[in-house]
């Protein structure tokens, strides 16, 4: 065979390998833009969303055993200012999350994932060498690991060559990865303890040959950075030669995936609930969108089977030869989490622009925002109690950019207050001040400033 022959097929397959390969997809302390991170609901949901490792942080107590959190103090993610060093787990265990979950300790979050094989974890060691000499966290960790049998399931990742030289020597065959968010920090004494290595993206854009190098050097690359769900970042990123990048987008990361893999359709098998106000029709294919003249009904629950790529949307299965855009169909949301507001209307906050997206997700973003002073009422939702999704007329806003109006009466208050912590919305017009000639539907922007207040 000739030379330039040999040089266009080997250009032919690796072009093959970079469109048909994947990356491994790592939710980011779960799945932190639906729910609170590090928590047993987040971690679900990063799973459910196609997420292949869940990526969380660990300290230790005052009396030594391994906590699930990414910061030393809980008043962020608990409201409660209680330094994990310095307090005993009993204490931190009282402690809870916006959903009531409680703090997690590692111990806790193995046995709850013992039976399920396909939960497999990335931890990080959140320790400092320089103040802390003591190896105990890193000793704690190889213990419980060893103890529930997770080596197989478990990558462990570290700012610290230093925790991680140590638990090389504990786990031998255990699979370390070195987080660096400076080309400085790569080099030939930590290198070879380590499987992988975990980049900053900024790294990677200065420095476009770093991945290749490190695959010459027999080392995996992972990516992380804040990503942001949009299409521009994630089309960088997947077109250079990752072998896994950290996301708290993690159905998003499983989107590009399925894209970089050729794959279209893929399992789901969850219960979901369609919260329209109207009927809405169903498909026999995706693909040509043959309309059957059937509807699925408000309240209806459907079993979502397959989740189907087409024409860049995703459509569920939900019976045989029958499909529905997703967008109408809610995996995360209960009757009790939109109780109160699914009988209120909706108003951009005053003097903010509040995009329109022709679907629920980041990157539909269109060049419409929802036009102000004017009441909407709300015909769907979807998202998690976290972030909630509200379709208009107009298409899909975001709940956190709106004021939920129509707050007034003893029930609704009831129904508001009786939400847990997790889907209890602040952003509530809370005066009304509709002239009597309704049903108007506009207002003016002083009359706006003098009577719509924000719980803050």
């Amino acid at each position: 065979m000739k030379r330039s022959s040999q040089l266009l097929l080997a250009l032919f397959f690796s072009l093959i390998f970079v469109t048909t390969s994947g990356f491994t997809v790592v939710g980011h302390r779960g799945d932190p833009s639906k729910y609170p991170e590090e928590t047993i609901q987040s971690d679900d949901s990063a799973f459910n969303s196609g997420a292949d490792y869940v990526e969380l942080d660990l300290h230790l107590s005052s009396d030594g055993v391994l906590v699930v959190s990414h910061d030393d103090d809980l008043f962020r993610v608990t409201h409660t200012h209680a330094i994990v060093s310095q307090n005993t787990w009993q204490t931190l265990s009282q402690l809870t999350y916006d959903n009531g979950e409680h703090v997690l300790s590692l111990d806790q979050l193995f046995s709850h994932y013992q039976k399920r094989p396909s939960a497999k974890f990335i931890l990080e060691t959140k320790v400092d060498h320089s103040i802390d000499p003591s190896y105990q966290l890193e000793d704690e960790i190889a213990q419980t690991i060893k103890k529930y049998h997770m080596e197989s399931r478990v990558m462990i990742h570290s700012f610290s060559a230093a925790s991680l030289f140590h638990l090389r020597a504990l786990m031998p065959n255990a699979y370390l990865i070195l987080l660096v968010g400076s080309l400085k920090r790569i080099n030939f004494s930590n290198l070879p303890q380590v499987n992988a290595v975990n980049v900053s993206s900024d790294v990677i854009q200065d420095h476009p040959w770093l991945i290749h190098w490190l695959h010459i050097l027999d080392k995996q690359v992972y990516v992380w950075a804040e990503m942001d769900e949009s299409p521009e970042l994630w089309h960088w990123l997947i077109n250079k030669n990752v072998d896994g990048v950290v996301t708290n987008y993690p159905a998003t990361g499983f989107k590009y995936k399925l894209a970089k893999e050729g794959t279209s359709k893929y399992d789901i098998h969850r219960s979901g609930i369609y919260f329209g106000k109207s009927k809405t029709p169903i498909m026999m294919n995706p693909y040509v969108r043959i309309k059957q003249h059937k509807y699925i009904y408000p309240g209806q629950r459907l079993n979502v089977m397959y989740g189907v790529r087409a024409h860049n949307q995703l459509y569920y299965q939900v019976a045989n030869q029958t499909f529905i855009s997703a967008e109408f169909v809610n995996l995360d949301l209960t009757e009790r989490d939109i109780a109160p507001y699914q009988d209120k209307q909706i108003i951009a906050k005053p003097q903010k622009q509040v995009p329109i997206y022709r679907f629920p997700d980041n990157q539909s973003k269109t060049k419409q925002n929802l036009p102000a002073n004017t009441l909407f009422k709300i015909a769907n939702f979807n998202g998690s109690p976290k972030s909630m999704w509200l379709y208009t007329k107009l298409g899909w806003v975001k709940a956190q950019d709106i004021l939920f109006y129509g707050f007034f009466d003893k029930e609704s208050w009831q129904s508001y207050r009786q939400l847990p912590r997790i889907s209890r919305y602040n952003n509530l017009a809370l005066t009304a001040y509709l002239p009597h000639t309704a049903p108007a539907t506009k207002t003016t922007p002083e009359l706006i400033k003098a009577t719509i207040q924000i719980i803050k």
